[in-house]
């Protein structure tokens, strides 16, 4: 019934030429701040995706991480916006989602920040979390 319904919806938008039609809500979101610091970023270091993904580090068990990527992974999930082209990384997804990413910038700190609604617990200096 569902995959019937997708289908016809499909048609009626005019999905061409075996392209997918994608009804998924955008995994993480980025704040305007954060857009600008990426296109920053990434114009210094010529470079056309920053890619995002999480690793096991700190005492909650799990770590944001940033870094430049030339190209797309086969199963990375592209998020566009704001001329802005963020990576995820396939296994950081799950941990991901809902994510809202930001850039604060005042006397005492430059940083990334991420407001997750998937973590449970994080460690007192804010580098590590838990989900």
């Amino acid at each position: 019934m569902v995959q019937a319904s997708l289908a016809l919806l499909a048609s009626k938008l005019g999905s061409r030429g075996g392209s997918r039609l994608r009804l998924l809500k955008s995994p993480v979101t980025l704040t305007e701040a954060a857009t600008e610091r990426i296109k920053e970023l990434l114009a210094k270091r010529h470079k056309e995706y920053l890619k995002l993904g999480i690793k096991r580090r700190g005492c909650n068990g799990l770590a944001y991480t940033l870094n430049y990527a030339d190209e797309k992974g086969k199963f990375d999930e592209l998020v566009e916006q704001n001329g802005v082209q963020v990576l995820i990384d396939s296994p950081a997804l799950m941990h991901l989602f809902g994510t809202k990413i930001d850039f604060v910038e005042d006397r005492i700190r430059s940083e990334f920040t991420f407001s997750n609604p998937n973590s449970k617990g994080s460690c007192g200096c804010g580098e590590s979390f838990t989900t």
